[in-house]
């Protein structure tokens, strides 16, 4: 492999002599101008739900980004948003999580700060979770939240 550092090593039991190659971290794209880049103390994506993101997006075709909102509404006072997006917006918050490349203004980073976003195939409660560690209080669905 092209760019890949070759380690040696010798077996302390047997005296053979082994190789490795070891690859350079993946040269992640440029971030999209005006947008800063977050990590998972802001939101984190499970494998389950990257797994799932990566399928609906390849399914959709609206965008490879997927943007989480919060909005006024829902039975506690705040509800969550999910859609795919093909462009960022001046202020975004990009993380990339769990296979996921997640936007996130930042209104709603506010709200957001330590959540995971999960996924159940379940028949009963299954799809997207949010686990929100601000919230005080939140539906039986999980769609709305209050703080």
């Amino acid at each position: 492999m092209q760019g890949a550092l070759e380690l040696w090593e010798q077996s302390s039991v047997s005296g053979e002599v082994m190789s490795y190659e070891v690859c350079p971290p993946p040269t992640l794209p440029p971030l999209p101008e005006g947008v800063r880049e977050g990590n998972e103390k802001l939101v984190s994506v499970t494998p389950a739900a990257g797994a799932k993101v990566a399928a609906l997006i390849a399914r959709e075709q609206s965008g490879d980004y997927l943007r989480i909102s919060i909005t006024g509404g829902g039975c506690n006072g705040l509800s969550y948003k999910l859609r795919f997006t093909a462009k960022s917006r001046q202020g975004d918050i990009l993380v990339r999580s769990g296979g996921a490349t997640v936007l996130v203004d930042p209104k709603t980073a506010l709200y957001l700060k330590g959540t995971e976003l999960d996924y159940s195939a379940a028949l009963i409660a299954g799809g997207f979770k949010f686990t929100n560690p601000n919230a005080k209080a939140s539906c039986s669905c999980g769609e709305s939240f209050n703080v």
